[in-house]
């Protein structure tokens, strides 16, 4: 690549937030390139919103008990890999935690101020288990058990920052940092042949840094139960948008946040809501046990103090 061709920035919304690009193309391509990607994010949007009534996910949610349904093929892609992570959790990650995420104000269905009363979220519990799902990956067809209701919202944005990347590549774009809400992948080098570095920001502190990454075909994901929240008055915790499916509540535990590197982005994006669930002693020990780039940062009394596996060390000191 020629240092003369300068870096772009490229912005937009989707899924209920912004993304950006950092490229180095030519100003006579970003054009092309900026309704390109934007195409490929509203893709994923028409497939996978819940808060879109007509998307696919949506309509398969509503639909009736033994409907089948043939899914576009990111949608079958993405759903294959929630599965997986579903079967290697144990549950603690589960698509098909929608009824929780409305009950407890996290979904389409709008904020709330109070816990949910028992009787509704014992209902809701009752129709979040992944292994009620048949899907067929080489057909493509989900049959719909009844009240079966999917929710991407951790893997939705992960996956359109391939869906971004690996289409900028395509387009010869071999030198790009891709971010949708927070999730990134980046490929290549700056003009400058200096990397792309990103931070992973102290929890509560976007101007302070727990650690800095040298991203090329690397992605990285965040999940953190500091951001999404709702404080019920008169209590004394505030509930965290990070639910666990296996207890049907906010996850109640030291772990403030997890960061995840991976070559893909919709698995960084799915695993760091796994870990977080996991929380500090089984998420680490599950993610050595696969050997991920994982930093968790606990609470421990008025701080934080960070945990790292191996893999993520490695590729901090290569930054």
């Amino acid at each position: 690549m020629s240092a003369r061709v300068a870096v772009h920035e490229l912005r937009g919304l989707s899924m209920g937030t912004t993304w950006s690009v950092k490229l180095a193309a030519p100003v006579a391509a970003l054009i092309d390139l900026e309704r390109g990607i934007q195409a490929r994010l509203d893709e994923v949007v028409a497939q996978m919103s819940t808060w879109e009534t007509g998307s696919d996910i949506s309509r398969y949610n509503r639909a009736d008990a033994g409907s089948a349904h043939t899914l576009p093929a990111p949608f079958a892609e993405v759903l294959a890999a929630a599965l997986a992570l579903a079967a290697d959790t144990d549950g603690a990650y589960d698509p098909s935690i929608g009824p929780l995420t409305d009950l407890w104000g996290f979904g389409p269905a709008g904020a709330r101020a109070q816990t949910p009363e028992p009787a509704p979220l014992a209902q809701a519990r009752e129709r979040v288990d992944w292994r009620r799902l048949r899907f067929d990956p080489t057909t493509r067809e989900l049959i719909q058990p009844g009240g079966a209701y999917l929710d991407f919202s951790s893997i939705a944005k992960g996956y359109g920052v391939d869906r971004v990347a690996d289409w900028l590549l395509a387009q010869g774009c071999g030198d790009c940092l891709v971010e949708v809400g927070g999730e990134l992948r980046a490929h290549g080098r700056k003009p400058d042949g200096s990397a792309w570095r990103v931070a992973v920001e102290q929890p509560g502190h976007e101007d302070e840094a727990t650690a800095v990454i040298a991203l090329d075909g690397l992605a990285i994901a965040t999940s953190g139960d500091y951001r999404r929240y709702f404080e019920q008055a008169g209590a004394t915790r505030r509930y965290s948008h990070t639910l666990d499916p296996r207890t049907g509540a906010p996850i109640e535990h030291a772990v403030a946040s997890v960061t995840v590197l991976h070559e893909r982005c919709m698995h960084a994006d799915a695993l760091a809501t796994a870990l977080t669930v996991l929380g500090a002693r089984a998420g680490l020990a599950y993610a050595n046990r696969r050997q991920l780039a994982a930093l968790f940062v606990l609470r421990e009394g008025d701080g934080f103090v960070s945990r790292a596996t191996p893999g993520f060390v490695a590729r901090q000191r290569s930054a």
